[in-house]
């Protein structure tokens, strides 16, 4: 496992935005995948995507690395931010903005002014 560990440390520095997920960015394989790579996309953010259904070892290494047990999980700038729930909560109260404007991570700020009045 140190190998998936050492992968996956060297590519959430090396990006700064990484989703792990199940499928790609372009065609998610759940729907937990698609609604996190939905809100980036949508919101013009440039991620990395890692497909977790291509490398077992990947796949449970990301649940070890961040010691948390569902994917997708979304990293900003080499640190873990959430899942899923945790990631449409930031969404919808503008906190996910906030991390993107102080870590230095371009996003369109009226999309997500949208996604919050489409679910206000």
């Amino acid at each position: 496992m140190t190998d998936a560990k050492t992968r996956i440390d060297e590519t959430v520095k090396a990006n700064d935005v990484v989703l792990y997920m199940k499928g790609t960015k372009s065609m998610p394989q759940c729907g937990f995948s698609s609604r996190v790579a939905g809100v980036l996309n949508y919101m013009g953010v440039d991620f990395t995507d890692v497909n977790v259904l291509a490398d077992d070892d990947i796949r449970q290494g990301i649940k070890d690395y961040s010691d948390w047990p569902t994917i997708p999980q979304l990293y900003v700038k080499g640190e873990f931010v959430g899942g899923c729930d945790i990631i449409t909560e930031m969404t919808l109260s503008g906190e996910l903005d906030e991390l993107f404007e102080t870590s230095g991570v371009t996003y369109d700020k009226d999309a997500a002014d949208k996604i919050r009045e489409a679910n206000g």
